[in-house]
């Protein structure tokens, strides 16, 4: 042993590194914890410098591997060609994969996805995000899917601001998204129809990217005994976690609430 080292020792000398990494590392189990195992190196470093800690993501990583905890992970999205045919005659692609907009309720996206239960089997979950601020402004849980089930989560999402004229509503060619009452409905309310090209769901990117976020972050961790347990979860991760909590890099690692407060 080096002479230097022993008397380091002996004098009880502290080492400010490790004492560093002791505090560092309660910080980043606190932030990882409130996140309930969602955030990885990126956010949590964001997160942190927000309290005033200043550190790498490189060392966030370094010291989550130490701890052994990473984010939860899920299956990359690989779309398949779709299998009915769809009508797509007199149906636009106006979003045009232009997925920023300049104001609250100029674009918003809509998409249909399922929730399993072991009560009724497939549930389905309707959503309306703005794009502006990335925030479910309005949704519908239901056990059919159907037009009716649309209509409910465009009414949810209209009790959260006045859409702006002949704001975007952009969707895929679904039959639920293309039967005439919701046309009908779309048009009492001056918004214009866009359409994502039949098997192509890059065209409505955001609305994938929020999918894979729920599953990833809520619905794959779970197994849902039954119709309302399901309903309680969705509403506290939408509610309770995405759009008052979870950080997005798009929009420069804010929530989506702050931005719908700055421009209210």
């Amino acid at each position: 042993m080096p002479r230097s080292v022993y008397y380091y020792h002996q004098e009880g000398k502290v080492n400010s590194y490790k004492e560093s990494n002791k505090e560092l590392d309660k910080k980043i189990l606190e932030k990882y914890n409130n996140s309930k195992g969602r955030y990885g190196s990126p956010k949590i470093k964001k997160e942190l410098e927000k309290y005033g800690i200043k550190v790498s993501q490189k060392r966030v990583a370094r010291r989550m591997k130490i701890l052994d905890i990473k984010s939860v992970i899920i299956k990359k999205y690989n779309p398949g060609p779709a299998k009915n045919k769809v009508d797509d005659t007199n149906k636009p692609n106006l979003l045009k994969q232009e997925f920023k907009a300049k104001h609250l309720r100029e674009k918003l996206v809509s998409d249909i996805t399922y929730i399993y239960t072991k009560e009724l089997g497939w549930t389905y979950l309707a959503i309306v995000m703005d794009l502006y601020s990335l925030s479910v402004i309005g949704y519908s849980y239901g056990k059919n899917m159907d037009a009716d089930l649309v209509i409910k989560a465009i009414e949810n999402a209209r009790k959260k601001g006045k859409f702006r004229k002949e704001a975007i509503f952009h969707s895929d060619l679904g039959s639920q998204y293309t039967s005439n009452k919701v046309e009908e409905y779309l048009r009492e309310l001056n918004l214009r129809h866009s359409y994502s090209k039949k098997g192509y769901p890059y065209d409505n990117a955001s609305m994938e990217s929020f999918n894979a976020i729920l599953k990833k972050e809520e619905v794959n961790l779970h197994e849902y005994e039954t119709f309302e347990e399901a309903k309680l979860a969705i509403f506290e991760f939408i509610e309770g976690w995405y759009n008052r909590k979870r950080i997005h890099s798009s929009i420069g690692y804010k929530v989506p609430c702050e931005l719908e407060s700055e421009v209210a």
